[in-house]
């Protein structure tokens, strides 16, 4: 029977999931709205560090026998996969502009799949070291990569070690951690904190998205001398933000949370909804109308489809290599006879 620290879990990967997808929704309208690109700063601040810190607390039996091999079939099987269908997708959304397969170059969103394989394995190496220092390396390396130009987007190098921090603070956290974050004080002062860098995000003029994708050198951002800084900066803020966003979700069942365990059928298949809506008319139609809370709507409804049951039907075979929801549909209609 699922517990409520189960629910609230389950809350966190459904709400952040939504977040992945209205933030790839309104990507395209930042440059010509305020409104929207305070928005995205914002959700991008905490949105990925968070569904990482979960992902390394999630990640405690890594040292259980045969766990690395069933995380490297869980992550790195789909990742070629879908590597390859992208890549055969965007020749023909971009009218055959070009059809080459790069297994180490991640298409869009593909980086997560070999940075979440890579965090566990290194999960080996920083435990070793007591637990105060393990912290301290990663983010002294998460700093140190950005001042080497030829680490961005090969492997997901950038993200992998500008990310691991978030994903091994996840690992230490322990349950306790986030019950005390539910104290009445700490949610009121979340709830101020994160309006305060709401506020801040909007009257900060020409901040560089790229900070927070974690994907780009300092030189690449144009800030080779003050870039550590900064990043430390970015990791502040989006330490604080997580724990803002923990502390201020709810953590019992609504009626989305059940689907907060299907968050990799919604990872890996809304990109091609969103290159195609960044490919279409409608791009041009919204930005005209303003009307943004179209997109919300899109957002909520594309993330609900395609955890739906049938999608994942359908797409099982190729993200978790198995039929077994196509099984159970047969067995119960045989039954029924």
């Amino acid at each position: 029977m699922a517990t409520k620290r189960e629910y609230y879990f389950d809350n966190a990967k459904f709400i952040l999931i939504f977040l992945v997808v209205f933030g790839h929704f309104i990507q395209p309208f930042i440059d010509d709205h305020k409104i929207i690109m305070t928005i995205y700063h914002f959700v991008y601040s905490f949105h990925m560090p968070a569904f990482i810190l979960v992902s390394g607390y999630f990640a405690k039996g890594f040292k259980k026998e045969g766990y690395i091999k069933k995380t490297a079939k869980k992550l790195l099987i789909p990742y070629l996969i879908f590597q390859l269908i992208y890549t055969i997708y965007y020749y023909f959304l971009y009218n055959g502009q070009s059809l080459l397969f790069e297994p180490f170059n991640p298409q869009w969103s593909l980086w997560f799949l070999i940075s979440l394989f890579c965090w566990n394995v290194m999960l080996y190496g920083y435990t070793k070291l007591p637990m105060k220092w393990s912290l301290a390396l990663a983010v002294i390396v998460g700093v140190g990569v950005g001042y080497l130009p030829f680490v961005e987007n090969y492997l997901s190098l950038s993200r992998t070690f500008v990310f691991f921090p978030l994903f091994l603070l996840g690992f230490y956290c322990k349950k306790e951690h986030f019950t005390a974050l539910k104290r009445p004080a700490v949610q009121v002062g979340s709830a101020i904190l994160l309006l305060a860098i709401f506020i801040g995000y909007y009257f900060v003029p020409d901040f560089n998205t790229g900070w927070l994708l974690g994907s780009k050198s300092y030189e690449t951002l144009s800030q080779e001398n003050l870039g550590g800084l900064i990043r430390l900066a970015v990791y502040a803020i989006s330490i604080v933000m997580t724990i803002a966003f923990y502390s201020l979700l709810p953590k019992n069942k609504y009626f989305f949370t059940s689907w907060g365990t299907h968050t990799l059928y919604v990872y890996l298949l809304h990109g091609f909804v969103i290159k195609y809506f960044r490919n279409s008319e409608w791009l041009d139609v919204i930005n005209d109308t303003g009307n943004f809370v179209i997109l919300v709507i899109a957002s909520l409804i594309l993330t609900l489809l395609l955890s739906s049951k049938t999608i994942r039907a359908i797409t099982q075979p190729l993200i978790e290599l198995r039929i077994s929801i196509i099984k159970r549909f047969f067995r119960v209609k045989q039954e029924g006879y």
